[in-house]
């Protein structure tokens, strides 16, 4: 049975449990678990990381921890009790861990590192406080070390900033909001601002002397320079150095490594130099003979010089290598570091060996025990402390130091007899008074052990050597007296032994005889001459004589004769015990000389401070004992004297010695009667104070007060245990005198110079102080009532003295913070005085730094959920004093701008911030007791109206987000904790007071608004949050957005009618609100809106208000990421059911369907947006959203902004064509006026015409740079218009300029062919834009298949591609998946006009055979009924798919929607027939190009006419002979017979031709081909024969060829079919023209011999530079192209047809043979402008010369068109007629075709094609059943199809465009009514298009995307323009020849008038 655990309640799992029991909990070791219930080894419980999923697992899984439980029972919250640091590292880490693998895969290499080595440490220092082995302090440490990693981290890492309290996390609700705020700014301002050190050290390492001649010891001696004073400033570091320059003692690292201590930050600057002086020791001279002297020297050797600004970077400085200079001079030796300095170079050298000196130099921050504890590694292997010369700037008590510095500076000598000067060495001794020498008491510096002797270094024949060595004299005191320093001088001879000689010395005492120590400074010794062998050692033969030349004696014969030698010392002591100073002397020994105490308590003020504080206690005890001796004569003087030794103390250099006067006070003081002097001497001053004219003295008698309190408080209490209490009375009646002076001092108000205010500040700022000194005698209550009279007291009148004021306030906060304050009984009585201040001084808004911290310790002291009386009553006191003042005072200083200065910035925050917190401080203290009295205390509605609108002002400030840090999430939550319980209970005053009549719409919309802004706070987003940190969040304060969303629903239901004045204000703030992924919030507020829409429909009838403010909302709100898919369910499914009553139901139904739509298109934009990069689905998704802008929600600025969003897009990614397209949309909706438009977006307020200029100079601009000159043009024409009319000529001709250039651009630059795909979007996963539907791209320039394929990959990364192209099942279409079908479409150019036209240029066709496509082509060829392996083209058939878009291509988008799908199948015969035409129209095509020059070389047309001829040869037409001739086939389908006899008369046609071409051939051909020639002549007469051909005029009636100029020339644009039928020979050979294709592949629907055969084909059809033909497989056979298949075949799969478009044909790469890859066809690749072959290769020339072509690529249905004429038939004018009458240009009626035996040119006429494919009246396409009758269509019989592209063994290839003609059997197929010849321009849609012309007079607005029958004109009508009636002259204007197709003309029709989706003005914009 499950028993509820009492005691085993937490617990970690120490194994991990896979819970596959039943019910069980799947654990991982480490988890923690919180218990619920036991039985029998198992537990029931959770992990605390997911508490939701509850479970068993065995209880010997889990390691009990103790825990203590809070809220026992079902919401129980259990607690570990451990370490508080041990549970927020633990929490932290885990934490951590998932954020650290983040780190990884966002590639943040070095923070991830750095994590990884902390969170170790981390771990490491956790193991050791949970093992509890650690001492307290290290404890501490340990905890410090672990705070702040965990803090370091957690800033890296950008979370929270925890406040801590002696290193544990603090929860705030047990401390109050201030004292919380404190601990968040202290940690902040830590982490912000390092505290600069005060204190510095720099270490020293001696590395090495490295130098080309050593060979002798050196000492090294560092020590720190003041150039600016000219002094040392550091004792000396010593070190001496090997023969090799090395130090000698390297195994001791303090004799080379040496901390120069106690460097003030005014130390380090530039003029503070680290000086090295290296002494060599060895011979006289460096370069003498060894055995000229065995004696050795110290001499000089070099110096070197570094500033310590270079060391202030703060980077380690190792091994810097210093230069070593030497003086030119010896005796400049003593100040070379000086030289150095100041550069003067004349006076020193580089030193002759170039030494360098290797350091190691670094400069630590921080006193010296943290150096100790951070570089413990330095001070654990030895290091020396080098201390600064004399005492550091603060002077520690206990300090025990008795050094004596002496500096050897300089001496006189005589030669001495000798004829050149002396080398004098001085040898220095410390001598006691028993005549022993002192051993070990000479330090040379810090790294070498004390000497007992000193040598100094010699000066090379010098008589006045100056030495400037610094020696310290660490001397013990009790050796002092008596003891005295000797110098021997000595000349040291270079000749012989090198013998020392004595011949002089000095001597100089330590002491006096007075006891006095020798003065510091400089003493000229004498020098005392001597023979060589005087025995020195009896001191008592010298000590007699004088010593020193300041003290000669007059008469002292002996003496004089010394006189002319002299020796310079200077002296120095740093002493704590010893003194120089006689009056301090008299004063200590004041009983020996009664009559001087008065003289010695004067010159008291004279003495040096660091004398007294040496001897402070000696002193103070020497005070109080001349006053115990006579207090009368000498009470005043002793008085002053102690005054002057405490305000000594306030020195921040003796500041340290504070606490020895405490301790003297409590301890050493035994004057128990000395209270009443000091009490009646202070109570004097305090009485003179009024009248006394010089106020100093006094002043320094006020800032000693809280001293001489404690004197006389000591004083008293000596007394009372001396007596028993004896007197108390008259004490109490004392004090109370001396406390009343002072209030009389203090009312005063200072009436003249100001020096009374200040004596009244300086006692004020010393008062506090006094007050726990009183609290040792007196009652709290009484103190603190005596404190309340003089704080009382103090002058009321603010103006009076600023200074004054700030320093009362200032004792204002030292009471607050004082012991006194900290007590209830005296809070409560000092309170008052308090805040009356605070509110004087907040009402002046002056002092505000100090106001708020007063403000914040008061509050510190007031605990959160204190319910006692006297805690409540405060805060009633408080609220009633100081909440309308506070809030007046944050909105004023939140209302000023900020300066600008960081410090001042900073005090600005902080001072913000206390105010903020003393505020939430106070409401989280107030009951509903204290807002009750609070409400109840306004008398009017108006002051209550302003209270409430002051405090929601206030709560708006709070939450905004700058208010404080962004890492101080815990402060804000406690905020915003306090502002929801505030607002709930002001809310209830807002309900009562401001509803029904008294309704203020200022109040409720303020309440609304913070309630709003509080709801969107990002703290208070719980779903960014870890879960850890959720749940926490969730357990102290709940979800506060639900709270308030809930207070805000029961507000706005109170509002009743009052709701309309928030309708639509309201819709935006609370849409952001429901935008908030909080399932219980949206429920709460998504209601609302309803009721929004049925008060707005009481009101007017509709919410187009409430529909027009969420639309324009959703928008912004959406794009900045708010809102989700499941929002949008949620919103639609609670609104649907909401309105189910309503009577207003459908419209509301309408408005929610709309806007949920919107929702989807906004959600698919905003994640499309989030990719980096531009792609054709954020392209796709912004068309999507401008259209419903424009066309369902009717939103001019919507629609606006979303073009430009799109023009952005375009212009980005390059898409410039595009672009243009875009902006013509904006320019659409503007018209040529002068109407003033506002300023938007990026365009300033103007006109718009200038508007509409501007855009037209930006769309032509992008139409050039998307190579669209031809658009361009036409807008050029049109602003070129403008400009005439009105007479503006300067721009009218650089617009024609312009377009001149245009037209240069067209004829002269290269223009490539895009390629066009056809891609299915298929499943679910894709976005609402795309799903389910299909599109046709553009691809870019040189872009294929495969690589459009993987782009589309690349954009949908999880996307499957199709590998067939067959339209997909209805399980695809529902798959939770995303996938792509892709393949190649080919173009069919809606205009022909242009096209079929003779003698216009490739350059300009090629722009009308890709632009404003509407229609695209695949074919698939396959095989109907039993497949003959013998010829296979018997039963291969093809089926054609056409493509209709919504929109043309290209447009505003590289890609549109397809509308309409056709499929229609193909008949073999019609397979075969197109075939030929292709290949007879290319054949045309390249003889009439050879024939015009066109072209470089002929070797094109060699290649062309050698496939036909040469695969005749080998069998290639026989095959269709085979196939179609033979009896059984005619016998079978009888209806094909007409089919049959076009494919003979195409036989015969293509004979002829091959005869004309071959006889162009020979007239051109190279000498080196005629070989090549006459082997073709001779397979064409084979041909012939097999064709049963003997001469032409035979069949020429059947099958006339019409060549203009009377050759077979044939228009230019004309299309290549790339093969040609051929003889029926199989020769497994490829023509050695041809060249090896980089693909071979066989297909599934030719036989492996037809792709043989084919391959052979394209090898001979292609040119000599071709490099793409395809190669045929070792087991197959050549085959003629005339067996392949028909253009765009694939046999499985849909392909490119063209290869790319843009590039020539000799560019076109084979593809890989994937399912979906396109197959290339070959085709000729021509080249109508001269091009080396060189360069063929790098870019493919514009003019389609390439590809000369027919009909393009029309399927058979839409052959059903009116032919029209290349050139203007006789009825021309009735076609101007209807022109006219239509207002435009329509295509021209097609004059009567002739029968079959008319006039041969008919092959050459273009083709206009009808609107038939199109048409309304067109049903599903139907199977080709045509009867042999209906091959007599009149008019028609002649005209067949010649289609583009050829089959060629499954492999796609269809050429681009071709001249087409029209055969009867398809018009008849295709139009059931079609009309008569020359029935008007509209016949082929049947009757219908007549009035429809008659109703669209004027064009349509340019429309992105048209759903309507009718295809929408592709071009804008921006780009129309107006045409006469006659037609254009050649070369036509560009796009003019397509002018019936941009008006409306017979292409397109539709059975009613176009909707005209958008007004054409949009308003101001």
């Amino acid at each position: 049975m499950w028993i509820p655990t009492e005691h085993e309640k937490y617990g970690v799992v120490i194994a991990s449990f896979r819970g596959t029991v039943p019910y069980g909990l799947s654990l991982e070791i480490g988890d923690t678990v919180q218990i619920l219930e036991k039985c029998d080894g198992w537990y029931r419980g959770f992990a605390l990381k997911n508490p939701n999923i509850k479970g068993i697992f065995p209880s010997s899984y889990v390691h009990l921890k103790n825990a203590c439980v809070k809220n026992k029972g079902q919401f129980e919250m259990v607690i570990p009790t451990e370490d508080s640091v041990i549970t927020e590292m633990t929490s932290t880490l885990r934490d951590w861990g998932t954020m650290w693998k983040q780190l990884y895969v966002r590639n943040e290499g070095d923070l991830f590192h750095r994590l990884w080595h902390i969170m170790n440490e981390i771990l490491d220092l956790r193991r050791q406080v949970l093992v509890g082995h650690l001492t307290h302090d290290r404890m501490k440490d340990v905890k410090r070390h672990i705070t702040a990693r965990l803090d370091w981290g957690n800033e890296q890492l950008g979370l929270d900033l925890v406040p801590r309290k002696e290193y544990a996390m603090v929860d705030p609700e047990d401390i109050s909001i201030t004292e919380l705020y404190r601990l968040m700014e202290h940690r902040h301002r830590k982490k912000d601002t390092p505290v600069q050190a005060s204190s510095h050290h720099l270490f020293v390492q001696m590395k090495s002397l490295m130098c080309s001649n050593l060979g002798e010891e050196l000492e090294v001696i560092f020590s720190l320079f003041d150039s600016k004073e000219n002094r040392p400033i550091s004792e000396r570091f010593f070190l001496r150095l090997n023969r090799n320059g090395l130090p000698k003692a390297p195994d001791k690292p303090e004799r080379h490594c040496s901390l120069f201590v106690d460097l003030g930050s005014s130390e380090l600057r530039k003029d503070i130099y680290i000086t090295v002086h290296i002494i060599r020791i060895g011979r006289m001279g460096a370069g003498e003979k060894k055995n000229a002297c065995s004696v050795q020297y110290r001499r000089p050797f070099g110096c070197a010089v570094l500033s310590i600004a270079d060391l202030l970077t703060g980077e380690t400085k190792d091994d810097l290598i210093l230069k070593v200079y030497m003086c030119n001079t010896e005796s400049e030796w003593y100040q070379i570091h000086e030289n150095i300095i100041k550069k003067l170079n004349a006076r020193y050298n580089l030193t002759g060996s170039n030494a360098g000196l290797a350091v190691s130099l670094q400069l630590l921050h921080g006193d010296i025990e943290q150096i100790r504890r951070e570089y413990s590694s330095v001070f654990s292997h030895g290091v020396s402390i080098t201390r600064k010369l004399g005492f550091s700037n603060i002077i520690m008590p206990g300090e025990m130091r008795n050094d004596l510095y002496i500096t050897i500076e300089r001496g006189e000598f005589e030669k001495g007899g000798k004829s050149v000067a002396r080398n004098v060495e001085v040898t220095m001794f410390i001598v006691e008074s028993s005549g022993q020498t002192l051993k070990d008491f000479i330090s040379f510096g810090s790294g070498e052990p004390p000497a007992s002797e000193y040598h100094s270094f010699v000066l090379y024949h010098n008589n006045s050597p100056r030495w400037s060595e610094l020696l310290k004299l660490p001397i013990p005191v009790d050796k002092f007296r008596g003891a005295h320093i000797r110098f021997e001088f000595r000349h040291c001879s270079t000749k012989e032994k090198g013998e020392k000689k004595l011949f002089g010395f000095s001597f100089v005492p330590l002491m006096q005889e007075d006891g006095r120590t020798l003065p510091d400074g400089t003493h000229e010794l004498i020098v005392h001459k001597c023979e060589e062998n005087t025995n020195l050692q009896d001191t008592t033969r010298y000590l007699k004589l004088p010593f020193s030349k300041g003290i000669l004696l007059g008469n002292n014969n002996q003496a004089m004769k010394a006189t002319k030698e002299s020796f310079w010392i200077t002296s120095f002591l740093c002493s704590t015990k010893l003194t120089q100073n006689g009056d301090m002397l008299d004063l200590l020994k004041w009983r020996t000389h009664p009559d001087k105490i008065t003289g010695c308590l004067s010159k008291l003020k004279e003495i040096d401070g660091s004398e007294i504080v040496k001897f402070l206690q000696d002193t103070l005890d020497t005070l109080f004992g001349i006053l115990d001796e006579n207090s009368q004569k000498y009470g005043s003087k002793v008085f002053d004297s102690l005054v002057h030794i405490i305000n000594l103390l306030q020195d921040s250099k003796f500041h340290h010695f504070k606490p020895v006067m405490d301790t003297y006070i409590e301890s050493h003081f035994a004057g128990a009667l000395a209270y009443r002097d000091l009490i009646k001497v202070l109570k004097w001053y305090v009485d003179r104070i009024t009248e006394a004219e010089r106020q100093e003295h006094i002043q320094e008698v006020l800032k000693a007060q809280e001293y001489i309190f404690k004197y006389i408080v000591q004083s008293r209490r000596l007394f009372s245990l001396a007596t028993g209490g004896q007197n108390e009375e008259e004490f109490r009646c004392c004090i109370q005198e001396l406390l009343m002076s002072v209030r009389f001092f203090l009312s005063q108000e200072s009436k003249g110079s100001g020096a009374l205010s200040q004596s009244q500040a300086v006692f004020l700022s010393s008062f506090p102080a006094v007050y726990s000194e009183l609290l040792k005698l007196f009652d709290v209550r009484e103190v603190a009532n005596l404190v309340q009279d003089t704080l009382g007291s103090l002058p009321t009148i603010v103006h009076v003295d600023d200074a004054l004021q700030a320093v009362k306030l200032q004792c204002i906060g030292k009471t607050v913070e004082s012991q006194l304050y900290t007590n209830p009984d005296s809070r409560y009585i000092l309170l008052p005085v308090v805040l009356h201040h605070l509110h004087m001084h907040l009402q002046e808004q002056k002092d505000l730094i100090m106001c708020a911290r007063i403000l914040s310790n008061v509050f510190c002291l007031i605990k959160k959920n204190s319910s006692e009386k006297s805690v409540l009553e405060e805060i009633d006191v408080i609220v009633a004093s100081l909440l309308d003042i506070l809030l007046r005072t944050i909105l004023e200083i939140t209302s000023r701008p900020q300066p600008s200065g960081s410090t001042m910035r900073l005090q600005f925050q902080d001072v913000t911030g206390e105010f903020v917190a003393c505020l939430l401080s106070l409401l989280r203290q107030m009951t509903d007791r204290h807002y009750q009295q609070l409400l109840d205390s306004f008398n009017t509605k108006e002051e209550l109206r302003d209270f409430l609108l002051q405090i929601f002002t206030v709560f708006r400030i709070l939450i905004r987000p700058e208010m404080f840090p962004k890492d101080w999430t815990v402060m804000r939550l406690v905020a915003n904790n306090v502002i929801i319980t505030t607002v709930l209970y002001l809310s209830d005053a807002l309900r009562k007071n401001f509803l029904n009549e008294n309704f203020d719409y200022k109040i409720w919309d303020s309440y609304f608004y913070l309630a709003v802004i509080f709801i969107n706070q990002l703290c208070l987003q719980l779903e960014m949050f870890t879960p850890s940190k959720k749940k926490k969040v969730l357990e102290k304060y709940g979800d506060m957005r639900v709270t308030m969303g809930c207070e805000i629903f029961s507000m706005w239901q109170n509002l009743g009618e009052h709701k309309l004045h928030f309708i639509p204000a309201l819709i935006g703030p609370f849409l952001e609100v429901t935008l908030i992924p909080q399932p219980d919030l949206r429920n709460v507020m998504i209601p609302i809106f309803h009721d929004m829409m049925d008060w707005e429909q009481r009101r007017s009838g509709n919410f187009k208000q409430v529909e027009a403010k969420l639309i324009d909302k959703l928008d912004s709100l959406m794009s900045e990421g708010k809102g989700d898919e499941t929002y949008r369910e949620l919103f639609n499914s609670i609104l649907l059911k909401k309105i189910e009553r309503e009577t207003w139901r459908e419209s509301g139904v309408s408005l929610i369907a709309t806007v949920t739509r919107l929702m989807e298109r906004l959600l698919d934009y905003r994640d499309c947006m989030k990719m980096g990069e531009v792609d054709g689905k954020k392209i796709g998704c912004t068309v999507s959203l401008l259209n419903f802008y424009k066309t369902e929600l009717n939103k001019e600025e919507m629609y606006i902004r979303y073009i430009h969003k799109l023009y952005d897009l375009h212009v980005k990614a390059q898409n410039f064509t595009e672009a243009a397209y875009t902006l013509l949309l904006y320019d659409e909706l503007l018209e040529w006026s002068d109407r003033p438009l506002r300023e938007f977006l990026t365009y300033p307020m103007q006109t718009e015409w200038q508007r509409k200029e501007h855009l037209h100079l930006a769309i032509i601009q992008n139409f050039d740079r998307g190579k669209c000159w031809e658009n361009g043009i036409i807008l050029c024409r049109k602003i070129a218009e403008q400009y005439e009319s009105y007479y503006d000529y300067r721009n009218l001709s650089k617009m024609r300029m312009m377009e001149a250039s245009l037209y240069d651009k067209i004829m002269d630059q290269q223009r490539l062919e895009p390629e066009f795909f056809r891609v299915g979007f298929y499943g679910k996963k894709f976005p609402f834009f795309l799903r389910n539907k299909e599109f046709v791209c553009r691809g870019h320039d040189y872009e294929r298949l495969e690589a459009f394929q993987q782009r589309m990959l690349n954009e949908f990364p999880h996307a499957i591609a199709m590998q067939h192209a067959n339209q997909p099942d209805e399980t695809i279409f529902q798959a939770e998946a995303q996938y792509l079908q892709i393949y190649a479409v080919t173009p069919i150019p809606e205009s022909q006009e242009v096209l079929q036209r003779e003698g216009v240029p490739d350059n300009i066709k090629s722009f009308y055979k890709v632009n404003h496509i509407w229609k695209f082509r695949y074919d698939r060829p396959f095989h109907k009924g039993t497949k003959d392996k013998e010829n296979e083209f018997k039963s291969l058939w093809v089926e054609r798919t056409s493509l209709y878009l919504v929109q043309s291509l290209p447009g505003i988008s590289r890609w549109f929607e397809v509308e309409k799908r056709e499929v229609v199948e193909m008949s073999p015969l019609e397979n075969a027939i197109e075939v030929l035409e292709n290949k007879n129209q290319q054949l045309k095509t390249l003889i009439s190009q050879c024939q015009t020059r066109q072209m470089q070389n002929i070797n094109p047309l060699t290649m062309c006419l050698n496939g036909v001829i040469d695969a005749a040869v080998n069998g290639g037409v026989s095959r269709y002979q085979e196939a179609f001739f033979v009896k059984e086939y005619i016998l079978s389908h009888p209806e094909d017979g007409e089919k049959i006899a076009r494919l003979r008369e195409l036989m015969l046609e293509q004979a002829q031709i091959l005869e004309f071409g071959l006889a162009v051939h020979e007239k051109f051909v190279p000498q080196d081909m005629r070989p090549l020639h006459k082997k073709l002549v001779d397979q064409f007469f084979v041909m012939k024969s097999s064709l049963g051909i003997q001469e032409f005029s035979a069949c020429i009636q059947a099958s006339p060829v019409h060549f203009p100029n009377g050759s077979p020339r044939v228009c230019r644009n004309s299309a290549p079919a790339s093969m040609s039928p051929d003889g029926t020979r199989v020769i497994p050979r490829r023509s050695p023209l041809s060249y090896p294709a980089v693909n071979r592949y066989s297909s599934s629907s030719l036989s492996s011999q037809a792709s043989a055969e084919v391959s052979n084909i394209t090898g001979q059809s292609e040119s000599s530079d071709e490099v793409f033909n395809m190669q045929p497989s070792p087991s197959t056979s050549s085959l003629s192209s005339t067996h392949s298949a028909s253009p765009n075949v694939t046999s499985s799969a849909p392909s490119s047809a063209r290869a790319s478009p843009l590039l020539s044909d000799k560019h076109k790469h084979s593809r890989e043979n994937s399912c979906l890859s396109p197959r290339e066809r070959p085709c000729s690749a021509i080249y109508p402008t001269p091009v080396e072959p060189s360069q063929r290769l790098l870019f493919n020339h514009i003019g389609d010369g390439a590809l000369p072509r027919s009909d393009p690529n029309l399927s058979a249905p839409e052959k059903a068109v009116n032919p029209t004429p290349s050139s203007w038939s006789l009825d021309s004018g009735k076609e101007a007629k209807n022109m006219a009458d239509g207002g435009k240009l329509i295509s021209p009626p097609v004059p009567p075709r002739p029968t079959q035996t008319a006039s041969p040119a008919r092959h050459t006429a273009s083709v206009s094609p009808s609107p038939a494919g199109r048409s309304p009246l067109k049903g599903s396409v139907q199977s080709f059943t045509p009867s042999p009758v209906e091959y007599h269509s009149p008019g028609l019989i002649s005209n067949s199809p010649v289609l583009s592209g050829s089959y060629s063994s499954g492999i796609s290839s269809l050429s681009r465009c071709s001249t087409s003609e029209t055969s009867g059997f398809e018009n008849q197929v295709n139009e059931p009514s079609a009309a008569p010849l020359g029935s008007g321009p509209g016949y082929g849609g049947g009757g219908s298009e007549e009035p429809v012309r008659k109703e669209s007079k004027t064009p349509p607005p340019y429309s992105v995307y048209e759903r309507t029958l009718r295809r929408p004109v592709p071009l804008p009508h921006s780009l129309s323009i107006p045409v006469t009636a006659e037609p254009p002259a050649l070369p036509p204007k560009p796009l003019a020849a397509r002018s019936g197709h941009l008006e409306n003309g017979t292409r397109r029709t539709d059975p009613g008038p176009r909707p005209r989706p958008l007004p054409r003005k949009v308003s101001q914009l």
